[in-house]
């Protein structure tokens, strides 16, 4: 299964996301997409979900970011599953359930692995 990760430019995504995605046991059975891998260089994401170049959208959405929501959006009308997680104080947009029912809180990167994971069973 192909995965975009959607994430607010406000976090330490590398450390904070992709990093322990990378080393987790889930990146064996599935590809990530790491939009932002290689810079803050524009990624593909509309050409992506229009194609229905990945199967499932994890959107990290401790904080508002008026882009991700845009892509959101996208990944929504093109009827792409979307997971969120959030950190439990984050204050969130009203706007997420009406794009998914599946949402988790987490801790830390340990405990994001585990209940990503939980998902996937």
């Amino acid at each position: 299964m192909k995965i975009y990760v959607s994430h607010s430019s406000k976090i330490d995504y590398m450390k904070d996301l992709y990093e322990p995605l990378r080393a987790s046991a889930l990146a064996k059975q599935h590809e990530f997409l790491f939009p932002h891998e290689r810079g803050l260089d524009l990624f593909p994401t509309r050409g992506l979900f229009l194609k229905r170049g990945c199967d499932l959208v994890f959107a990290e959405v401790s904080f508002p970011s008026h882009g991700q929501g845009i892509e959101l959006g996208w990944a929504y009308n093109a009827g792409i599953r979307i997971i969120f997680g959030s950190k439990p104080e984050a204050k969130l947009s009203i706007t997420l359930p009406l794009l998914s029912k599946e949402f988790f809180n987490y801790t830390d990167n340990v405990d994001l692995v585990s209940k990503l994971s939980n998902y996937f069973k």
